[in-house]
């Protein structure tokens, strides 16, 4: 049995407010995965950045992330986790800072790379030192339970805090505002968190530090470009990823053949463990997707401003931190099998009500969806609980960052695939209706291209019929993507019941 890793007693008041800083510093983290999009076209308007520089100014922040999960993780582990989050909040600082002297769209790409880099030390380190500060079970599932409602109510009030921030001031607040927490998280950092190493790190392989970085950042990028695409037929993204399999396969096969590996594999032979993953993967598909359509149609069918936007989204983030800190007490009572496979059907259904409630959709039904699947996303805290607690305490690095990395590739596929539905659906809509099979290809191109386009093209032709005729083909598209999003999620629900053990408890697992 390998030595635990070595923390300085905390006392519990001491224990909780290092709590308080990890989910605090995780907020922030979160909130610039979404903040940015309601920046973006202000952003546009003062930088002109051509397509492809737009593009990489949204992906280059998870593309690095993804990427450096693994080796993040692992310097955190050899270094010092405490050492590795101020690092990391002192890098998302300084890029943030740095947006003041940025005056062309490459600088600004420079800046969201750099937050990638600040992010990766950051957000599996936080994993890892709560897994470490709690010695007692019911304390660290309750720990982990806030760090999981904080991580949803991060990516829900992002857009509320944007729209506000962009009411009133320049796009360049959208990234100040993380310089003035991040500067309070190093100084309470300082104090409060305790330093822990792993003591076995595992071997330091640059030769897998090189294959899971291109590896995962080829797959992301794949995935995103099939997305934008909405089609399969989209040569270099099948290119990219057949190499991002080949690197990937080669990595895993790498790390389980190594005595010692950087990142262990064998975890996944951890019923429970694969079942969190699973579970914390099939939650950020339905949140990732149901943020993502939903904002669209509450600002484009539903005329919505930003800040409403966000207004109206908070039921998805409040229901998720309400279920996120209800799911251990209830996983003690019913065990954790039934809480997550039950929170996963609940996002199921809160997507499905999209599609069968009668009538013409109206924000009542959309409330009701957002409850259902933000209910269902409380099922990351158990989840977190399962993936930390079913690891090695030494491998509470390698755990943190595969659930990490779970949460990136869910999202991020539920956006390429739920989103491509829903534009294939939307055009075929539009291209069906009568009302405006007449209109001349230079109006209705763009129309076909996104909902927002269709809005923003009928304003200026001064084509009411168009607006409307999109808005009902979106809303056509979205009800439909989620009927087929909802079975997935409870497809999910069913694998996350067979996969974690009857009988399986939130107590660590003996290793």
């Amino acid at each position: 049995m390998t030595a635990a890793t070595t923390v300085p007693n905390l006392s519990s008041r001491r224990a909780w407010a290092a709590t308080a800083v990890l989910s605090a510093s995780l907020l922030v983290v979160t909130m610039d995965m979404t903040i940015l999009n309601i920046a973006l076209p202000t952003m546009s308007r003062d930088l002109r950045p051509s397509g492809q520089q737009l593009l990489w100014i949204v992906d280059v922040y998870s593309l690095v992330l993804a990427g450096l999960l693994v080796a993040a993780s692992s310097v955190a582990d050899r270094w010092g986790r405490k050492r590795a989050l101020l690092t990391g909040y002192l890098v998302f600082a300084v890029a943030s800072l740095l947006v003041l002297v940025a005056d062309s769209a490459g600088q600004v790409i420079a800046i969201r790379a750099a937050l990638g880099i600040g992010g990766a030390l950051i957000m599996p380190t936080t994993l890892s030192v709560i897994r470490t500060i709690f010695a007692d079970a019911r304390q660290r599932a309750k720990a982990l339970a806030i760090w999981s409602a904080i991580a949803g109510l991060g990516a829900a009030v992002g857009p509320l805090v944007g729209g506000f921030l962009l009411e009133h001031l320049s796009w360049h607040a959208a990234f100040l505002v993380n310089v003035p927490l991040m500067v309070v998280a190093v100084i309470a950092g300082a104090f409060l968190l305790p330093e822990s190493r792993s003591p076995s790190p595992g071997t330091w392989d640059w030769t897998t530090i090189v294959l899971s970085f291109g590896g995962m950042v080829a797959l992301m990028w794949s995935i995103k470009k099939f997305g934008k695409e909405s089609s399969l037929a989209v040569p270099s993204a099948w290119a990219v990823f057949v190499i991002a399999v080949l690197v990937l396969t080669v990595f895993v096969r790498r790390s389980l053949r190594q005595a010692d590996p950087m990142l262990d594999i064998g975890l996944f032979r951890i019923r429970p463990f694969t079942g969190g993953i699973t579970a914390a993967l099939g939650s950020m598909f339905a949140m990732g997707a149901a943020l993502l359509l939903l904002a669209q149609w509450l600002q484009s069918v539903d005329g919505s401003s930003a800040i409403a936007t966000g207004l109206k989204l908070l039921p998805l983030a409040v229901a998720s931190a309400v279920a996120s800190l209800i799911a251990p007490r209830a996983a003690e009572a019913i065990g954790p099998r039934a809480v997550l496979a039950g929170s996963i059907t609940s996002a199921g259904i809160g997507m499905i009500v999209l599609f069968v409630v009668p009538g013409d959709l109206g924000y009542g039904t959309v409330v009701a969806s957002l409850v259902l699947v933000g209910a269902g996303i409380g099922s990351l805290a158990v989840g977190s609980v399962l993936i930390m607690s079913g690891s090695p305490e030494h491998r509470a690095g390698n755990a943190a960052a595969m659930e990490e990395t779970s949460y990136e590739v869910g999202s991020v596929l539920g956006v390429a695939i739920l989103g491509s539905i829903a534009s294939v659906v939307y055009r075929a809509q539009l291209d069906s209706s009568s009302q405006v099979e007449a209109l001349p290809s230079a109006v209705m191109d763009p129309a076909r291209e996104s909902i927002g386009a269709a809005v923003d093209v009928a304003e200026q032709a001064g084509l009411p019929q168009l607006a409307d005729v999109a808005g009902h083909a979106f809303t056509e598209s979205m009800q439909t993507t989620s009927l087929i999003g909802g079975g997935i999620m409870v497809a999910v629900a069913v694998i996350v019941w067979f996969v974690v053990p009857k009988g399986t408890t939130l107590e660590p697992a003996e290793h």
